[in-house]
Formats: C-alpha cells, structure tokens, sequence
C-alpha cells in the first residue's frame, strides 16, 4: 500500500533520528519518475528530514529555509500526505513549532511524524522491535556518524553522475 522507500523513511525517521538517510531513500523513490513528473509531496518529506538535520547541527539559515518550504509543499499537497497517513494539518503545527524553536535559536529537538494508519504504526513498531531499535527514540545527539552524515559518506556516485550531465550539456562555441 506505502512504497518501501517510505517506510524506509519513517523507520529512519522514528528510530534513529537518521535523517540523512530519511533523504537519501525518499529522493531515490522520488527520482524513480522522470524530471516533471516527479510528485512534490516527496519532496516535503525530504525536507523536513534535511531541514531537521540542519536544526540539529546548529544551521539555523538552512534548517528554516528547507521547514518553510516543506510547510509550504505541505499545504498545497495535503490529500497527497494524507494519504500517506499522516495527518497534514498536525504535521504543519509541528513543523510551525519547530519553525518557532529554530527562529529563537532554541537548541533541536526530535519529534514524531503524526501517523494516522494504526496498521502502519503497528508495522513500523515491529520492524523496530525486530531490528532491536526504538520507535519514537529521542535524538542521540552525541552519535556524531549520524549528527555529520554528510560529511563522512562517499559521494563518488554523485560526483560521477554530475560529471555525466555536464557532458550531456550542449558545449558553449567559443568566439
């Protein structure tokens, strides 16, 4: 009923605190469509991860810029997050909050997605139990793998894929 890259998401999301990779399995998902037939609502998901793990680092510029603009998202694409059992109206509060905290330079702080599905909820607390993980896991701040994600990860995909669209690009005439 949900895409794996969801779930992934919100186990990500609920038990580590891992929001690095709450983004990294969403885009995938999300770069399954092609360029303008992509779903924008995936795009609040990510988001908020990325937003989340910005507040987390202390990057308080990035982490309001990727939270307004995933509330934005959210607002217009509410049947879209509805249906991914959350409950969009909720999820904005939370997020306004966070937005409040981030504004005063409150230090971060975790909360939980409002997840409306109780056979959803009940899936993902299962895949947590078996994993020896808890769901709802407040933030381990101090799991620096996790807090600095992006700086220890190999990017030479990413690298290689930049390279392969730059010479895709038509070549400017010198002149």
């Amino acid at each position: 009923m949900y895409p794996q890259a969801y779930i992934d998401y919100l186990h990500y999301f609920h038990c580590e605190r891992d929001y690095f990779e709450c983004h990294e399995v969403l885009e995938e998902h999300w770069k399954e469509k092609e360029a303008g037939k992509r779903d924008l609502h995936w795009v609040g998901l990510i988001q908020i991860a990325v937003g989340l793990y910005h507040h987390r680092r202390g990057n308080f510029n990035g982490a309001k810029r990727m939270l307004t603009n995933a509330v934005s998202i959210i607002r217009t694409h509410t049947k879209e997050i509805d249906r991914l059992a959350l409950d969009s109206k909720r999820l904005i509060e939370l997020l306004e909050i966070q937005l409040e905290g981030i504004n005063r330079k409150d230090s971060y702080k975790s909360f939980d997605l409002p997840l409306t599905d109780e056979m959803l909820l009940t899936s993902c607390m299962t895949r947590a139990l078996d994993e020896n993980l808890v769901w709802g896991a407040p933030s381990d701040l101090d799991n620096l793998s996790i807090v600095n994600r992006h700086s220890t990860r190999n990017r030479d995909d990413v690298i290689q894929e930049r390279l392969a669209q730059l010479l895709k690009r038509p070549q400017k005439k010198e002149g």
